[in-house]
């Protein structure tokens, strides 16, 4: 049961994400339409700033599932149900203060953004402030119920809940849209179907798994061995938070709703372009763990590094470059002339976005370890100076701006920072992944500067045209990287697969 559970949810994340995408790819451009660049960026910039309050979460979400797998491994009914009665007290009083620090912000909207902002944005921003701390107060303690079915091994109930919330979610607000309604409703819609979906996780674990929630004396020891697991990923979540969220905030302060909306469709894309990357990673993270477990030798280590990274960059490497040659091109038929701009703001993350993609390998191997201090350090200290440039930066250059403060934090974090690390202290050779790498990149540079020297030329101002414009590239690329960017390794897992599929259709 459990093989199967583990299996089938594995290939429902696959279809979350590929979902995701594409009805992100289909839905955005008629929600700008209809919206409009103030309405939808108002409705980013509030998002932004909320999301800033789950991280008081303080990664106790991940504790559950490690603690929750780990009493039922051990037989150890009782304490695990006492420990959901802890954990529904804690996220309980987090959901009272995160509403708490809401109301602050929301009496304070017009301090903050009253320069950038109309009177009537400000008051659509208080409501839609409102709405969205009350569904972060609520998901608080019910978020429980989710982390208790994802470790027990639950995957086809969630990801099934989750898919069809990915499909219903945009349907509706297509609807209400086409019937006139806009950002305020939006949140509207975002909070039922989040409401909706905690209390059928609460369902189903009282009623399907049976389980329990018993309140005892407070277990402060606990407590602490909880807090110090979670300490680390909390503060990755800070970090995330600060890299992906704070230029709406700036921008919202300084440059006002049109500014963040901008912003928000490179955000998009950033989003879409991170998980090609996690889409492949997922395959190898068993082994990963495996080879830790049983010492592997740092030769083995590194050498599964270097081969992960290059078929991930076999992906990106495609990504990137028909992104550099097209993607001007497709963000104005995609979402319009007024976010042309967005082009150069998206081209600021994939560029040194890449590098951590290709090496997210490493994350795996420094958790196998327990070696994540470091990097949560590094990363939580650049990602305030990137906060800092940010504000400077934003003033003078708008959305730019911040897209250089974060693009300058990755180089500075991962670029630098990690690989020498992984160097040092990981005993990966970097050398030779760089050199690796850098034999994989000769085909995507001479092909990306003369494609894009003659798209420069060419007028692909209608979708059929840029359709056929990217097919003939493939066409090109594909080939060429197939025989001087692939080795006979990376070859075969296309190839090989192709070939059963073709004699299965026999």
């Amino acid at each position: 049961m459990a093989v199967n559970q583990l299996k089938a949810g594995a290939f429902l994340s696959y279809v979350s994400i590929g979902l995701n995408n594409i009805i992100g790819l289909l839905y955005l451009p008629f929600m700008l339409r209809m919206m409009g660049q103030s309405e939808y960026g108002l409705y980013s910039l509030v998002s932004s700033v909320v999301a800033y309050l789950t991280v008081l979460d303080l990664g106790f979400a991940n504790a559950i599932i490690r603690y929750t797998a780990k009493f039922r491994a051990e037989g150890k009914i009782n304490e695990q149900y006492e420990m959901f009665g802890m954990f529904l007290l804690l996220y309980s009083l987090i959901g009272i203060v995160a509403f708490l620090i809401g109301l602050v912000l929301y009496n304070n909207v017009g301090a903050i953004f009253g320069g950038s902002m109309t009177l009537e944005e400000l008051s659509k921003a208080r409501i839609m402030m409102l709405l969205l701390v009350f569904n972060l107060a609520f998901t608080f303690p019910m978020s429980i119920w989710g982390a208790i079915i994802t470790a027990y091994e639950r995957f086809i109930f969630q990801k099934v809940v989750n898919i069809i919330r990915i499909i219903l979610n945009p349907l509706v607000m297509i609807f209400m849209l086409l019937i006139g309604y806009r950002a305020i409703c939006m949140v509207v819609i975002i909070t039922l179907f989040n409401v909706l979906t905690l209390l059928l996780n609460a369902y189903y674990c009282k009623y399907k798994l049976g389980v329990q929630i018993r309140f005892s004396s407070f277990k402060w020891g606990f407590l602490k061995e909880v807090t110090v697991y979670s300490f680390w990923i909390f503060l990755n979540a800070i970090m995330d938070r600060i890299y992906w969220s704070t230029g709406q905030f700036v921008l919202g302060i300084y440059r006002g709703t049109v500014a963040v909306a901008i912003y928000a469709v490179a955000i998009q894309l950033q989003s879409i372009y991170m998980s090609f990357s996690t889409a492949i990673s997922g395959v190898f993270l068993p082994k990963v763990t495996a080879m830790v477990v049983k010492k592997s030798s740092a030769k083995e280590v590194s050498d599964l590094f270097i081969k992960t990274g290059r078929i991930q960059y076999i992906v990106m490497a495609f990504v990137l470059t028909g992104f550099i040659v097209f993607g001007r091109q497709f963000i104005i038929l995609w979402a319009g002339l007024d976010y042309e701009s967005a082009y150069l703001i998206t081209l600021l993350f994939f560029f040194p976005l890449t590098i951590p993609l290709i090496q997210n390998l490493g994350i795996i191997i420094l958790q196998a370890r327990n070696q994540m201090k470091f990097r949560s350090l590094l990363y939580v200290f650049i990602a305030l100076i990137s906060l800092l440039l940010s504000f400077y930066w934003a003033n003078l250059y708008g959305g730019v701006g911040c897209a250089m403060a974060t693009a300058l934090a990755l180089i500075a974090g991962q670029i630098i920072g990690m690989n020498i690390y992984y160097a040092k202290k990981i005993s990966i050779d970097i050398c030779s992944f760089w050199l690796e790498i850098g034999k994989m990149s000769v085909v995507p540079l001479l092909l990306g500067i003369c494609t894009y020297m003659v798209v420069s030329h060419v007028d692909l101002k209608s979708w059929w045209k840029l359709s056929l414009a990217v097919i003939f590239f493939s066409l090109i690329y594909i080939p060429l990287f197939w025989h001087y960017g692939m080795n006979a390794y990376e070859r075969s897992l296309f190839s090989i697969p192709a070939r059963l599929f073709c004699r299965n259709r026999n």
